[in-house]
């Protein structure tokens, strides 16, 4: 079974930093595209970065120059540095793969970003 576990959020200040780690089992997340998305109340689900095996990156217009996505094969886990952070970067923030034609997402993970 494929499951991809976020975890790293909490509360912050404006300007601080964050990093969520998403650890994935059932796959191995150098040979799969993965993703962070998120989701703020009252707003549709946006991509905020990925990273393909290959290594290129993407990221989310409001995020680029602030986020870093990353990934560790040794622990099979991708990172998601948050510098930077604005009050606007409040959201649940998700794990996201395509695996076998399905598209695999975690519980996700609360950042809240207030002083």
């Amino acid at each position: 079974q494929v499951q991809v576990v976020e975890s790293g959020g909490g509360l912050v200040q404006p300007g601080g930093s964050l990093r969520l780690s998403c650890a994935a089992s059932g796959i191995i997340v150098s040979i799969y595209r993965m993703g962070w998305y998120r989701q703020a109340p009252g707003r549709q689900r946006e991509l905020v970065a990925f990273i393909t095996p290959s290594g290129f990156l993407n990221y989310g217009s409001s995020v680029k120059g602030r986020f870093t996505i990353s990934r560790d094969d040794a622990k099979n886990t991708v990172f998601l540095q948050m510098n930077s952070l604005k009050p606007e970067d409040t959201a649940v923030y998700y794990c996201n793969t395509e695996y076998a034609g399905d598209t695999i997402w975690g519980q996700g993970t609360q950042v809240t970003v207030s002083s």
